[in-house]
């Protein structure tokens, strides 16, 4: 069932509870640490329904739902996706692991490959950081493999959602093993008559 966003903005909590449990969903783990903007936190939301990501969890300074900001820019998914507050990274890292997950930052450092030259596998759950000052470096030596994208202009990052976006999806593809990339989003959105 696809919900627009007029339903999912009015979801009473007994529908979204019903939503959720009846909700499929994929061995990806979203952990954000210190992401300080609530409507990027927001749409870490949709992302995260969009994916069938099984958890997201918010670390240190992230504001948490029923925060406005959060309520308005997840248009309901909040309701629909698990998530936990974590007071550190390193918290939500431990309980990841526990789950069997790889742990992937996504990151700009000397030893980050490039974000589609990695093969990802269930389960795995990956850390995006804060939009000014990035991951730090103890977060970094305790994952298991850093990420990056590209960058070819004068702008040395990509706003955090729109890099979660490409590194998920990619993450998505390589899980799925597609022999033709362009044929995911056929896969993954229904046809709609």
């Amino acid at each position: 069932m696809v919900l627009n966003a007029k339903i999912l903005r009015n979801l009473d909590p007994q529908a979204a509870e019903k939503f959720r449990k009846t909700r499929k969903t994929q061995e990806i783990y979203i952990i954000l640490d210190n992401v300080l903007d609530t409507y990027n936190i927001g749409g870490f939301f949709r992302l995260a329904d969009a994916i069938g990501a099984k958890c997201v969890y918010l670390c240190g300074d992230c504001a948490t739902p029923p925060n406005h900001r959060i309520v308005k820019a997840s248009v309901g998914t909040f309701q629909l996706v698990t998530w936990k507050y974590c007071a550190s990274v390193l918290e939500a890292i431990k309980e990841v692991r526990s789950f069997g997950a790889s742990v992937f930052a996504v990151e700009q450092s000397l030893k980050s490959k490039d974000y589609q030259q990695v093969k990802y596998q269930q389960p795995s759950a990956f850390v995006f950081g804060n939009e000014s000052y990035g991951l730090s470096e103890e977060i970094l030596e305790v994952v298991d493999k850093s990420v990056e994208i590209p960058m070819y202009g004068f702008n040395k990052s990509l706003n955090v959602m729109v890099a979660a976006g490409l590194v998920l999806y990619e993450a998505l593809n390589s899980f799925q093993a597609l022999p033709n990339r362009s044929s995911l989003l056929a896969r993954l959105l229904p046809c709609r008559q």
